[in-house]
């Protein structure tokens, strides 16, 4: 059996947007819709989200969030894993940050290279991730974002994909393919994860 790493925030571990706080079930996040999919081929989805993740920036009131500790425990542990899908960044976007596109690109470069250490090229595809709602920073959506987050998160597709040329690895942009509920500005709706597993699972390569 082949394993498949799936490593990103809230929109891995699959936030319901309409109820701000519990998981979509099985059968409806991206995950275990791609797991669904790829049943007939011994293969296993190992889910690893992490609502308020981070590529490596630290929160000063929420530890342990950021990615690249992470990868770094789930490598150290000597599971074995064949393929990686790597989708971080919407939460590097926060005001609190001050990043840019590339800031954040740097940071995922980070974790990207971890994976590398342990998993072909071949075998990762990058995720920029989708793009923040543009009344994502209200009051009753989400005010750690600004208008200019909703800026910077745009940018993540091309800051990306130079760096997925860069790497040699695969790339995806989950923007092309899906965009934030209205309930939260932020988080897939049941028809963005669909959209978002039929995706991945039509740029998916298992050596």
């Amino acid at each position: 059996m082949k394993n498949i790493l799936c490593f990103g925030d809230s929109n891995t571990w699959g936030y319901n947007p309409h109820t701000r706080g519990s998981r979509f079930p099985e059968g409806v996040r991206w995950t275990s819709r791609l797991q669904e999919k790829l049943s007939n081929n011994d293969i296993h989805i190992i889910e690893q989200g992490l609502c308020g993740r981070t590529t490596v920036f630290e929160d000063r009131t929420r530890p342990n969030l950021k990615g690249i500790s992470a990868l770094r425990d789930i490598f150290d542990e000597s599971i074995d894993i064949d393929s990686v899908i790597l989708m971080l960044g919407t939460n590097d976007c926060k005001t609190y940050y001050g990043n840019t596109p590339d800031d954040i690109a740097k940071g995922i470069e980070e974790c990207l290279d971890i994976v590398l250490k342990h998993v072909s090229p071949d075998n990762v595809l990058l995720v920029s991730p989708i793009a923040l709602g543009e009344q994502v920073w209200r009051d009753e959506f989400d005010p750690e974002f600004n208008s200019n987050s909703v800026q910077v998160s745009k940018g993540l597709k091309a800051a990306y994909e130079r760096l997925a040329r860069e790497k040699s690895v695969h790339f995806l942009a989950a923007s092309e393919y899906a965009g934030p509920s209205d309930s939260d500005q932020e988080h897939l709706d049941e028809q963005g994860h669909s959209k978002l597993a039929n995706a991945i699972f039509e740029n998916l390569v298992v050596a």
